[in-house]
């Protein structure tokens, strides 16, 4: 009878692991199409791109909901459901970013293939994303911690990255000839891009938690 009951709740806890794993797809696909906005020069083409990048978004909000319902409705989880509910957040967090990085961009009528900060921001950004979704991949898997160890590591480089990217892009702006209006525009907009890298460095803290728990 125990063995029976064990097999009717394994299963459901196993939930959270795939709509994790495809919440980072989903923010991976959001940082691809951030790399194909910064690099087209066509206002009408970057509109298309970014109606991609809400679908995803809301997709990413939907994921975030259902992971709270079985939350709610599973009293069986592979983790502490602090750090299923933290890691949730943190991945929502970080397609909320990407996507209104994307959406200010047209929003403000900035140009981003003229910007190099901009542009060297999507790249670290896609970095960040691409180890963020490698270490969630991992976590089926406790018994390999290194590769999580190592993804953290590549997560916590694409972030320093990041803010130096952000730091010298607020020193050339400030010491350019633009008007308020546009400085306080790409400031802005700066701001949103170092902040998916920091939500991508939440998300690691998170993920680097469950892996001291667990493995």
């Amino acid at each position: 009878m125990a063995k029976g009951i064990f097999k009717f709740f394994v299963p459901k806890d196993r939930v959270f692991y795939t709509l994790f794993e495809n919440a980072s797809v989903n923010i991976e696909k959001l940082s691809e199409l951030l790399i194909k906005v910064v690099h087209e020069s066509d206002s009408g083409k970057r509109i298309a791109i970014i109606k991609e990048m809400e679908d995803l978004e809301h997709a990413n909000d939907e994921l975030t909901h259902q992971i709270f319902v079985e939350l709610g409705r599973n009293f069986i989880t592979p983790f502490d459901r602090e750090d299923i509910h933290s890691l949730a957040i943190a991945l929502d967090d970080i397609a909320d970013y990407i996507y209104a990085s994307g959406k200010k961009m047209n929003f403000y009528g900035i140009d981003p293939t003229l910007d190099q900060g901009i542009l060297k921001s999507a790249n670290a950004i896609s970095d960040a994303v691409k180890a963020v979704k490698q270490a969630v991949l991992e976590l089926r898997n406790l018994k390999n911690t290194q590769k999580i160890v190592e993804c953290i590591i590549k997560i916590n480089s694409a972030e320093n990255v990041a803010d130096e990217i952000f730091d010298l892009s607020i020193e050339k702006l400030f010491n350019s000839d633009v008007d308020a209006k546009e400085l306080i525009k790409k400031r802005e907009l700066y701001q949103l891009l170092e902040n998916v890298t920091d939500k991508c460095e939440d998300a690691a803290n998170v993920i680097e938690t469950i892996v001291v728990k667990y493995s």
